[in-house]
């Protein structure tokens, strides 16, 4: 069986990211894999798509192109995932590289025809040089990194994280495309959770599909000074509240909220107690990543309070938009 054409989505916003976009391309085109083509999308910015459209003009294998639908990730994703020629779409952050065989622990398993989305392990590289001593792993899903508490090696999961991640293309025929309305514009408050809601759609959709975590998958996710600080761990944790209600709202709190109660009461838990006892041993920031554990979960608790109540009263909606012919769907 040969394997299948990759085509890699890198959505893009802001020239102050010149060199990470740079980067980010550089490591695909470096693949052990090679893949079919790489797709920057960018986000309503003609200074920085013009810039691109120069900086690739000679090359055949990366394709500039701005955002076809409303600011934001979501509909640059959906914008590349219709250009696409590749079987298999794979989204990267504008601010990471990717590991040489990133591409080939994806092609992989795609050979099984149940499995339709595979995503990797996201690294943190801190600005600073080093994990702020008070910064717990259970929550990197903060800096956009993969955290503690999830299984390692190759597991089956409700969602991947879309910033490492592919889908087979026909997932998006089947379930149409990321819902616009629910996940991040910019610099702006940083919500988030869209493959969440798209991952959910998809299993309902195709009840038997497999969807993947394969550590081997790796890239390397830069994180900015700024994002090292207890303001933004605040402001994200109460912003993935209001997205985490978004996503109940849609599909219901059973499936919705399904791997937050094992992290809630599993994970979070265990990770105050290893914060306490590293406190008592005198270990630098034990004391911190408890603490920041105990206000992520407030906070986060508190955001999915303000959301629910918004969503009661009609105050949110979104649009899940259909890739096959570029309309959009119901309004949700």
């Amino acid at each position: 069986m040969s394997s299948p054409g990759i085509s890699v989505v890198i959505c893009v916003y802001t020239e102050d990211r010149w060199e990470d976009i740079l980067a980010a391309v550089s490591s695909v085109r470096a693949q052990s894999r090679p893949a079919l083509e790489t797709l920057l999308v960018v986000d309503h910015n003609t200074a920085l798509e013009e810039r691109l459209r120069s900086q690739y003009k000679e090359a055949d294998d990366v394709r500039v192109l701005p955002n076809a639908g409303p600011r934001g990730l979501s509909a640059g994703r959906n914008t590349g995932i219709a250009a696409a020629r590749g079987e298999i779409v794979a989204f990267l952050d504008d601010d990471a590289v990717a590991e040489r065989d990133w591409l080939r622990h994806f092609a992989g398993h795609y050979a099984d025809p149940r499995v339709m989305a595979v995503g990797g392990k996201t690294v943190p590289v801190w600005a600073s040089g080093r994990r702020p001593a008070w910064f717990p792993e259970e929550f990197d899903w903060v800096v956009g990194c993969t955290y503690r508490g999830l299984p390692p090696g190759t597991v089956r999961v409700r969602n991947v994280l879309g910033g490492n991640a592919s889908f087979r293309r026909s997932a998006f025929d089947v379930a149409g495309g990321f819902a616009t309305g629910i996940g991040r514009d910019g610099d702006k408050r940083p919500l988030g959770c869209e493959e969440t809601e798209l991952c959910i759609r998809l299993t309902r959709a195709r009840p038997d599909a497999v969807l993947l975590i394969d550590d081997r998958a790796v890239i390397h996710h830069r994180v900015p000074g700024d994002r090292e600080r207890f303001r933004y761990f605040r402001t994200r944790t109460y912003a993935e509240g209001l997205s985490k209600a978004l996503v109940a709202r849609s599909v219901g709190t059973a499936q919705g909220l399904e791997s937050e109660r094992r992290y809630t009461t599993r994970v979070l838990p265990a990770g105050v107690v290893r914060g306490l006892r590293d406190a008592l041993l005198a270990r630098p920031g034990g004391a911190g990543r408890a603490g920041a554990i105990v206000a992520g979960l407030l906070t986060t608790a508190g955001g999915y309070a303000v959301g629910s109540l918004r969503a009661r009263r009609g105050g949110t909606r979104f649009q899940v938009v259909r890739i096959a012919d570029g309309e959009g769907g119901g309004t949700r």
